[in-house]
């Protein structure tokens, strides 16, 4: 969908299509008529933003056939998608059985992740609308944290070098900019704000920046304003903004049922105790308020004791569009866990998937018209 801000600046809002398992080209054109089209007319929508998750595989197939990737787009058009995001965090197999720390593997001190990007740039070239001002791509922030030395960050800096060398051949060869943000993550190497500065402001931040996931954000418990003040101080871009939401609660006994084999739940509390997995910190028993990552459905607050992070959300938005000019022009719905909610709130066919993903966008894009934009 796209929004208007005040200053005239269009804003693009789309969902994530991560949470669909599909990994080659055959099965994203089927996930388009499963879900996109019906998400789509549920939301009268002329136009849906899809942020497209392509595994590497495909990503390959279509960097380097332009039939391939011609025929993508037409199955786009066709539909009424459309294509200003891609999804570059998970490289491979996001939604097998256990995920877990594979989901950080390769990364930015590999070849592989430089060149599954740069494979995602010349796609994402070839699918942006023509009217679109440039393209954005989201990955993974370094690495995770453990382990991280010396040798490894000098390895991940030349890639970045490599990364801006070449989204700047893409720009010669497309006429299309093309940007990527790093998106900080609970337990990686960028996991907070002053480490998104500390890694990555010597970079080329005319191409490379920072993707804000606003689930993120809230685990690690920091302040949207305070945020976003330190990034424009660091010069350091943002590229895109996933919009999402974790679970908050002071009654963490009430999370046992989110506990799941698939995904990593990184869990923070108030107090700064930490724990990289909710069994882990169920286990431990960790004193005070917590905020889980775990990204749940934007627009159906879970049953108290539990809550969501959404007001971090709407803090956010209201800085990020609220201003003179907005501060990104890219929004992504990213809850890829639908499939691993407690059974009660799971979807139990692909028309109850689509209709929560709807039911989450029109959420956004109503939070989005309160913070001032207009449809």
């Amino acid at each position: 969908m796209r929004l208007r801000h005040p200053s005239g600046t269009p804003l693009h809002l789309g969902y994530c299509t991560n949470v669909h398992p599909a990994e080659d080209v055959a099965g994203i054109v089927a996930q388009l008529d499963a879900y996109a089209v019906p998400i789509r007319d549920r939301l009268d929508a002329g136009v849906l933003g899809l942020g497209l998750w392509l595994a590497a595989p495909a990503a390959a197939e279509l960097a380097a056939g332009p039939a391939a990737l011609r025929r993508l787009r037409g199955e786009l058009d066709a539909r009424g998608l459309e294509v200003v995001t891609l999804n570059g965090f998970p490289y491979a197999a996001f939604q097998d059985p256990v995920v877990k720390h594979a989901v950080y593997r390769p990364d930015w001190t590999t070849r592989e992740r430089l060149a599954y990007t740069l494979d995602l740039a010349r796609v994402l070239a070839g699918l942006l609308p023509g009217d679109a001002a440039r393209g954005s791509i989201s990955t993974l922030p370094l690495g995770w944290r453990d382990p991280w030395d010396a040798a490894m960050a000098d390895a991940a800096a030349r890639h970045l070098d490599e990364l801006a060398a070449g989204l700047a051949e893409v720009e010669a060869a497309t006429g299309r900019t093309i940007r990527v943000g790093f998106e900080p993550e609970p337990g990686c190497v960028v996991e907070t704000t002053e480490q998104a500065v500390a890694h990555l402001s010597r970079a080329d931040t005319e191409r490379l920046g920072v993707c804000l996931d606003l689930a993120h954000l809230a685990c690690a418990w920091e302040q949207p304003a305070a945020a976003l003040k330190a990034l424009a101080a660091a010069g350091l871009p943002i590229v895109k903004v996933q919009l999402s939401a974790a679970l908050e609660t002071a009654e963490p006994q009430a999370l046992r049922e989110y506990a799941e084999p698939r995904f990593l739940h990184q869990t923070r509390t108030r107090a700064g105790e930490q724990a990289d997995d909710l069994d882990e910190a169920l286990a431990r028993g960790l004193p005070g308020t917590w905020r889980v990552h775990y990204h749940v459905p934007l627009h159906a607050a879970p049953a108290a004791p539990l809550a969501t992070t959404a007001p971090v959300l709407r803090d956010a938005l209201a800085e990020l569009v609220g201003g003179p000019q907005p501060l990104c022009d890219h929004f992504d719905v990213e809850t890829y866990t639908w499939n691993v909610l407690p059974a009660a709130l799971r979807p139990g066919t692909p028309a109850e998937l689509a209709a929560g993903i709807a039911g989450e966008l029109d959420f956004a894009r109503t939070q989005m018209l309160e913070a001032g934009v207009t449809a």
